[in-house]
């Protein structure tokens, strides 16, 4: 049996991610919310989910000793990210101003122009950006199978990813510019958007993780 670690870094929203996994888990994998590195390092693939302020994530992460662990894993076998998950694999945030994070990528988190003008139906683009949105795919990949691109996805996020190499970009969203609300290399899937509140296409991105080896 496969074992699939949830990280609790004592965020919130971890149950969710859970059940979510648990849900589209056949009976091959054990979804586990986890703390412990060792738990961690020994799963067979990791789910890094995070919600609230980058500098109380990476806090609690040094502060339960894995921020060597998660790089690790990055490296080393299946990882998706999720909100925070993909925030926290850049260098530096803005957020708190100014917060170092795991340095998977090169690359910042920046928060949404608040000078932005209205919508195209007049209503105010407000922050955080919250609700139901599109996603372009910029590639193929095996965690999009059977999810077309253009599809919608649940965000609630007042931060994005700038990373420097546009080659880790996956997936784009348009709200006041245009974001990166997906990235994917190597072994790392990771998300701006939340899969666990995104019905049918967000279980599909999840149920495709559960079955990829980390090839593309």
């Amino acid at each position: 049996m496969q074992l699939v670690a949830v990280v609790d870094y004592g965020g919130s929203n971890l149950r969710s991610v859970a059940k979510a996994v648990e849900f589209v888990a056949d009976d091959r994998h054990e979804v586990r919310i986890t703390d412990n590195p060792t738990d961690i390092l020994n799963a067979d693939r990791v789910v890094f989910p995070g919600q609230g302020a980058i500098g109380d994530c990476m806090g609690r992460l040094v502060e339960r000793g894995l921020i060597t662990t998660l790089q690790e894993c990055l490296r080393t076998r299946p990882f998706f990210g999720i909100c925070l998950g993909l925030q926290s694999l850049m260098q530096t945030s803005d957020e708190d101003g100014g917060v170092a994070c795991l340095a998977a990528y090169p690359g910042f988190v920046r928060r949404f122009r608040a000078d932005a003008g209205p919508n195209p139906d007049g209503t105010p683009r407000k922050i955080p950006h919250m609700g139901w949105n599109q996603v372009k795919w910029s590639k193929p990949h095996p965690l999009v199978a059977g999810i077309a691109s253009g599809s919608r996805f649940y965000f609630v996020h007042s931060y994005f990813v700038v990373p420097d190499d546009d080659a880790v970009v996956m997936g784009r969203t348009e709200y006041i510019d245009s974001f990166v609300s997906a990235l994917a290399t190597g072994f790392v899937f990771a998300t701006q958007f939340h899969p666990e509140k995104s019905a049918t296409a967000g279980l599909q991105l999840l149920r495709n993780f559960l079955q990829w080896d980390g090839t593309v």
